[in-house]
């Protein structure tokens, strides 16, 4: 797949939905620039080793950076590690299928950075950077990405609950998730992309294939095709399986994703929502069609998720570790 390199706003003054993104303003992409100025070939380096050791790493660490994001802002603190006085993240229910790849491969770059550069860069932009290569690295978009962030200085499973899309919600539901952490409708289309890499477990569509609605088991907009291929892979009432979430092309992030659901092959009811809500289908249209304008999309989306609520001043620190406080 031939790559290509996307030009990144680095300043954006306000996303579309008019809601700020505290800490956004201390973000550049020359942060490391006299600290640590070989960060990005040292955490490239390292997220090249991890998906050589396992093409897991990709999926596990895009998604690591959505879920980080998406609670308590882009503060490495699903990273943290639970103790005896508290739940942290990670084990939240709705982050209990995080991958352990995603983990391994944020904690080697961290590693590799503490080598060369001692407290002086952060597991969460550590985490921001390695997502950005394992894009890159699986045939996406390779753009600059605005580094600063702080770690944050607490981790709550508590505080998991409704910030995370679900897969069985509503558009107007996915779309209020995605709006109360500033980002827009362009926004989820494109990062619902990441679904393009990755593994889902059965239990997350298998509604789809046996328990649609009353009288109708199977959902009407999944291609008839692909539910008996999936009954294959997840059998009535048979064990949790993971399946590929992008048959097609299940290692590269691309926009065969769109596609698919052009065809009634999204294997999520949130990504076929994409397809059957009139207000998405035209955006799923032109991204299915045209590679360039998904690259833009895709980086131009990634880079207003790394805004969310940034940690600056007083708010954080730099972790020595990224499982644990200082």
């Amino acid at each position: 797949m031939v790559r290509s390199s996307v030009l990144v706003l680095a300043v954006v003054a306000a996303v579309a939905s008019g809601l700020a993104q505290p800490g956004a303003a201390d973000l550049k992409t020359n942060y490391y620039a006299s600290t640590c100025p070989n960060v990005e070939a040292i955490v490239r380096g390292a997220v090249q080793q991890r998906k050589q050791a396992t093409i897991r790493t990709i999926g596990s660490t895009i998604r690591l950076f959505f879920h980080d994001c998406f609670v308590e802002g882009c503060d490495g603190s699903v990273l943290i590690d639970s103790t005896p006085g508290n739940q942290a993240e990670k084990d939240a229910s709705d982050n209990k299928s995080l991958a352990s790849e995603g983990f391994v491969t944020v904690q080697s770059a961290k590693a590799a950075v503490e080598a060369a550069c001692p407290g002086t860069v952060s597991c969460a932009d550590v985490l921001a950077l390695a997502t950005r290569d394992a894009i890159a690295l699986s045939g996406g978009p390779f753009f600059p990405i605005e580094l600063g962030r702080l770690d944050g200085l607490s981790s709550s499973a508590s505080s998991v609950p409704g910030q995370l899309p679900e897969p069985n919600q509503t558009m107007d539901q996915l779309l209020a998730v995605f709006t109360a952490h500033g980002l827009n409708i362009s926004d989820f289309v494109a990062l619902s992309a990441a679904h393009s890499v990755g593994l889902a477990h059965c239990s997350k569509f298998s509604n789809r294939l046996y328990n649609y609605q009353p009288g109708q088991p199977t959902d009407p907009t999944l291609n008839p095709k692909y539910a008996r291929f999936l009954e294959t892979k997840c059998p009535n009432g048979g064990s949790d399986s993971l399946v590929l979430m992008d048959q097609a092309t299940p290692a590269q992030l691309d926009n065969q994703y769109y596609r698919n659901l052009q065809d009634g092959g999204g294997l999520l009811g949130s990504d076929e929502l994409l397809y059957t809500d009139n207000r998405t289908r035209p955006m799923v249209d032109t991204l299915a069609n045209s590679t360039n304008a998904f690259y833009k999309a895709f980086a131009d989306a990634i880079v207003r998720l790394g805004r969310v609520g940034v940690k600056s001043g007083s708010q954080g620190n730099i972790r020595k570790q990224c499982n644990v406080f200082n």
